[in-house]
């Protein structure tokens, strides 16, 4: 219900899922970029990225190798 002097909000326009997006963010996760940079140059939220990458069956959002914590 909405009272007088509140506005409605609205929902963002959800953007498509191009062959061209599908593409970069196979590349993305190929190059094992970090989640940050994807989401970036991407310009989608890294929830977006990383259901879409789910369903493409790809891994997202590495981490880099010289930051953890090596077993000996």
């Amino acid at each position: 219900m909405v009272y007088r002097g509140q506005a409605k909000k609205r929902k963002k326009a959800r953007r498509p899922w191009t062959k061209q997006d599908e593409r970069e963010l196979r590349g993305h996760s190929r190059n094992k970029s970090p989640l940050k940079t994807v989401v970036r140059s991407m310009q989608r939220t890294a929830g977006a990225l990383r259901q879409k990458a789910f369903s493409l069956d790809l891994s997202l959002g590495h981490r880099s190798s010289s930051k953890r914590k090596k077993k000996r």
